[in-house]
């Protein structure tokens, strides 16, 4: 399984905001936006103005490293997206959503994304009552992920729950006691309260 494996603190700098990639650490003062609000590099300090271009770039590598994915992966995704009905943007931030190593962070159980994408990676979730091992799985309506009763992180993900550092989205129902959610609904744009202009990533892959 491709994944990014260098510094993830650098990503936030150069995005300019908390991405919190790197759960729990980015709730205290040594999150790296907070010690060094700036892009990396010997030239953080003085970059210019973006272009045009530059944005709708900017855009693009916050939602692609939010979620977690390489190139090749949000691209495919995006074509995705522009094969179904309705507004490309959000179809694309939805089907990003309903990622299982997603759906796992927005319950709770996990303290960042790529905490959650190692656990369904080892198979410690299961969907209807089906082991599942792929983090880009997409859940549906009516799904039910929970954690499997043979898991070795059971008091991790107590641990997780119990710290709060998020609300579960209105499209997600928590049942914390069982470490269960299920899918309520298809995520709404309203619920996806991440800071990109997906209509500036629609603008750069139409060009």
């Amino acid at each position: 399984m491709a994944r990014y494996n260098a510094a993830v603190c650098r990503l936030c700098r150069r995005e300019g905001l908390k991405l919190f990639l790197k759960g729990s650490r980015c709730f205290t003062d040594k999150c790296a936006i907070e010690r060094r609000n700036y892009p990396p590099g010997q030239h953080g300090l003085g970059r210019s103005k973006q272009s045009a271009y530059g944005q709708q770039l900017r855009e693009k590598q916050k939602a692609k490293r939010i979620y977690g994915l390489l190139e090749g992966q949000f691209r495919r995704y995006f074509a995705r997206a522009e094969r179904e009905k309705g507004i490309t943007g959000e179809n694309l931030l939805r089907l990003l959503e309903r990622r299982l190593d997603n759906v796992v962070f927005r319950l709770g159980f996990a303290a960042s994304r790529a905490e959650a994408r190692q656990m369904v990676g080892h198979g410690h979730f299961q969907v209807n009552g089906h082991r599942v091992s792929i983090p880009s799985f997409l859940v549906k309506v009516g799904d039910r992920v929970e954690l499997r009763s043979a898991s070795s992180l059971q008091e991790r993900v107590a641990e997780n729950l119990s710290a709060g550092r998020g609300h579960v989205p209105q499209w997600l129902d928590l049942g914390a006691p069982e470490k269960r959610g299920t899918v309520r609904g298809l995520p709404l744009r309203d619920d996806i309260q991440i800071p990109v202009q997906e209509q500036l990533i629609v603008e750069l892959y139409s060009k």
